[in-house]
């Protein structure tokens, strides 16, 4: 009988036959209410197994309920950062009863102003906030004014009681400075990051840390400004490399920068590493994909994500929450960092 029905599209009345049981009970097994008894609620989810019964998450928004719909905002020009975001706070939602609305922005300012109304038109349960949205005061002021809940990935700013997950930019940068200075390097290019992001000038802190900390001068010849895309670092790359005293690395704010920055050594006929190291920032899948492979900061994007999403979540369900989490960087040191040139 079962099996005849699931040729259809089965509804809550077939679950409900099929189960033996009222309408209203398998509605309530469907909104994890806690007035079912364990049995009960085994045979109705046995029974809507059988019939292949999804419910209808946007049948559940029309009728008052929840729409289970959370949303990922974030303004980023990199495709492997933007993967690795959505990865993670898919892998989160996996078995959960919430689906991801990705929303997607071209700067801040477009974000900011509309946010409450797009998750007003969408239904959003709560959003996932990532860089640079999370520090935008205007985007957060709009979502506590919405009372809607909220969760941030990568924060600088405070001001906020939402939860956050973040990992020490600052801290990281300089560990790269380190890196190269003990491989004898004191001719350190960077390659800045968009300045609209909170992460560059944490990153440029963390290189001038590290440069005062061995004792050299911070050269501002030696720093480019770029924009997180493979072309500004591109361009970064050929302009360092087109100094009459060229820097021996060039620490990129990021890896899609530094593959940019590889490229313009390749073309230039500069050997990487023999004549010039490339350190890169994230660890996202280029850093596997350009050769050499590349030395970088491995930031746990996918993680940060799948923590920050579920963060949201308990604070949708319980209204309690872990404030604060900050995840721990790597320095992964591949093929593109070497020795000074002798």
């Amino acid at each position: 009988m079962a099996r005849r029905q699931a040729t259809r599209h089965s509804t809550i009345t077939d679950v409900a036959d099929a189960a033996g049981v009222s309408i209203k009970t398998v509605s309530r097994v469907f909104n994890d209410e806690p007035n079912v008894r364990p049995l009960t609620r085994d045979r109705v989810l046995k029974a809507a197994a059988e019939l292949d019964y999804h419910p209808n998450v946007a049948a559940r928004s029309l009728a008052g309920r929840r729409s289970f719909l959370i949303g990922l905002a974030y303004e980023n020009p990199s495709p492997n950062y933007v993967v690795d975001l959505q990865r993670g706070a898919l892998e989160r939602l996996h078995g959960e009863r919430y689906r991801l609305l990705v929303l997607p922005f071209d700067d801040a300012s477009a974000a900011s102003g509309k946010m409450q109304a797009i998750a007003r038109a969408s239904g959003l349960d709560g959003v996932v906030l990532a860089p640079p949205l999370c520090d935008d005061p205007a985007i957060v002021a709009e979502l506590e004014a919405a009372g809607l809940p909220y969760a941030r990935i990568g924060p600088s700013s405070g001001g906020s009681h939402a939860p956050d997950v973040a990992m020490d930019d600052r801290e990281a940068a300089r560990a790269v400075v380190d890196h190269l200075v003990g491989l004898g390097h004191k001719r350190i290019g960077i390659v800045r990051g968009d300045p609209g992001h909170a992460s560059a000038g944490a990153r440029l802190e963390g290189y001038h840390a590290g440069i005062a900390a061995h004792g050299l001068v911070v050269d501002p010849t030696l720093e480019v400004q770029g924009a997180y895309t493979f072309v500004s670092g591109y361009e970064a790359g050929q302009a360092l490399l087109a100094l009459a005293e060229r820097p021996t690395a060039i620490f990129a704010s990021n890896d899609d920068m530094a593959a940019g920055v590889i490229n313009a050594a390749y073309e230039a006929g500069v050997s990487v590493p023999d004549e010039l190291s490339v350190v890169g920032f994230d660890d996202s899948n280029i850093a596997s994909v350009v050769w050499p492979r590349l030395t970088t900061i491995h930031q746990p994007i996918r993680d940060m994500a799948r923590e920050a999403t579920g963060a949201l979540l308990s604070l949708i369900e319980h209204e309690e929450t872990v404030p604060h989490q900050m995840l721990p960087f790597q320095l992964v040191i591949r093929g593109s960092t070497g020795p000074v040139p002798a």
